[in-house]
């Protein structure tokens, strides 16, 4: 295979880069209060883009299906919100005796109580072609309960109404929009996937501005070397215990689920963390470092998804066969 037709088949990898690229030449253009305006294009009109898009995407039997599949909805949950944190307090035991800052590690802590965002793990599993379906309402429902169980520090009603603007409505108008269309669509099969992933480079892309704008932190080179590398540890960690547990025959979940609980449980938001920080952590001196494992944890799971979704696509689509992992020295 040519270098030109290796580079159009994986033509997400390569917008990957070069959104990076882009994002480290010119970070102004894409931070906030800049001339793309992410909090208004990326928080409001592109995250409404992504459920629209799966709401006219999605037939509504899919979808009524997936709102009822419990046992699913509660792994993720009990993952996320239990398991997760709970890990990360105990792995926070035994760094507490290393030479990493320690305000870095109580960020480190906050990261493992954040909810799943609402953006990146749908588009990621519809982009393998997971179950969109149940992405969709364990993202919402993950940051409807972390800011219910929040809401005395953290203004309830404008996260819920943000979710309900953001995320339903879109959703109730792709929908409402697909019986209407619904034999032009099943006929001319609309690229929606591609949408989603040009989305996802839109939301790389001004992740990636912020934190390359993000002035420098005094801190010690070692600790922030190592927080990257425990972050990145955990996350793939985490996305592969969450599919060895979601993949054995008595799990009863479809390849397709499993997807869907990769991404949704290993997740966390920024768009919910950094309010929620700023807000619990108000006055506190070293706020500025308790928020950083939030701001490198975020890019690097959108990173981390991006450079996944061919192999996790290639399972999806060879009977979901997974080769034996090498072990190096």
């Amino acid at each position: 295979m040519g270098l030109l037709a290796r580079a159009r088949k994986e033509w997400f990898i390569v917008g990957v880069a070069l959104v990076i690229a882009c994002a480290k030449l010119a970070p102004s253009v894409g931070v906030k209060g800049g001339p793309l305006r992410p909090e208004i294009t990326i928080t409001y009109v592109a995250v409404s883009a992504i459920f629209f898009n799966s709401g006219l995407s999605l037939k509504t039997e899919e979808l009524a299906s997936a709102l009822m599949h419990v046992k699913l909805h509660l792994f993720v949950q009990t993952f996320t919100l239990v398991f997760f944190p709970v890990a990360i307090w105990a792995l926070l035991k035994v760094l507490a005796l290393t030479a990493i800052n320690e305000w870095l590690l109580k960020g480190l802590l906050t990261v493992g109580c954040m909810p799943p965002p609402v953006s990146s793990a749908v588009i990621l599993t519809k982009a393998v072609g997971g179950n969109e379906a149940a992405a969709i309402f364990n993202s919402a429902f993950g940051s409807f309960l972390v800011s219910l169980g929040s809401s005395s520090s953290v203004p309830f009603s404008s996260i819920f109404s943000q979710l309900f603007m953001t995320v339903v409505i879109p959703l109730i108008i792709g929908q409402v929009c697909r019986m209407f269309l619904r034999d032009w669509l099943e006929r001319r099969k609309p690229p929606f996937g591609a949408v989603s992933s040009l989305v996802l480079l839109m939301i790389i892309y001004t992740t990636f501005c912020d934190t390359f704008s993000n002035p420098s932190i005094e801190l010690d080179h070692l600790s922030l070397l190592l927080i990257i590398f425990i972050i990145f540890s955990i996350q793939l960690t985490f996305m592969l215990l969450t599919f060895l547990l979601s993949t054995r025959k008595s799990s009863g979940f479809t390849a397709s689920d499993s997807v869907a609980i990769m991404f949704c449980s290993t997740h966390k938001s920024l768009t919910l963390g950094i309010p929620m920080l700023k807000i619990v952590f108000e006055g506190y001196e070293h706020l500025s470092l308790i928020s950083v494992p939030l701001l490198i944890y975020h890019p690097a799971q959108i990173l981390l998804g991006s450079v996944l979704v061919p192999t996790i696509r290639a399972w999806m689509t060879t009977g979901q066969k997974v080769p034996e992992p090498k072990l190096c020295c």
